[in-house]
């Protein structure tokens, strides 16, 4: 998982894209998730997100899904669950000082924020982690969020 991961870190563009075009395509099948209840289609969603995401991105599940502003670095690989940026102990040649082995997550978070169009939002701030959230699908809840929003008019910048 680790070579995958890192791999996906050097592409980061490509799967930056990737992703700006696969949440479009879930978001129009709110209807459908709403039909069916999201809490019935948790399960197979859930199945799918974490073998695709668990190969490429050592996925950790936490649900709450921050690949796409931290350089398709999950956060939720450093030993210490920072989601912020690195902890004082980074070595100096960019491994963790708990796992020295590995390179540190936020080392690769901002090389790969930085081969990414919106690369910038890595700058964002994360929200803590919600513990209640993991094992759960972040991609239903990404839809759900987006599906209830208000849609400004492209022509008036009104509010539909």
């Amino acid at each position: 998982m680790y070579k995958v991961r890192r791999w996906v870190v050097r592409h980061a563009r490509l799967f930056e894209w990737v992703y700006r075009s696969f949440e479009p395509l879930l978001v129009k099948l709110h209807p459908l998730w709403r039909r069916i209840g999201y809490e019935r289609a948790e399960a197979p969603v859930k199945a799918i997100e974490k073998g695709v995401k668990g190969l490429l991105f050592d996925c950790q599940m936490c649900g709450q899904c921050a690949l796409s502003t931290t350089g398709m670095s999950c956060p939720m690989n450093c030993p210490k669950n920072l989601r912020n940026g690195p902890c004082g102990g980074v070595r100096a040649d960019g491994h963790c000082e708990v796992k020295p082995e590995m390179r540190c997550v936020w080392v690769e978070a901002w090389e790969g924020s930085r081969r990414m169009k919106y690369g910038d939002r890595i700058q964002v701030v994360q929200q803590p982690v919600d513990f209640r959230l993991k094992d759960s699908s972040s991609w239903l809840r990404v839809v759900r969020k987006l599906a209830d929003q208000p849609r400004e008019c492209a022509d008036s910048g009104a509010v539909k």
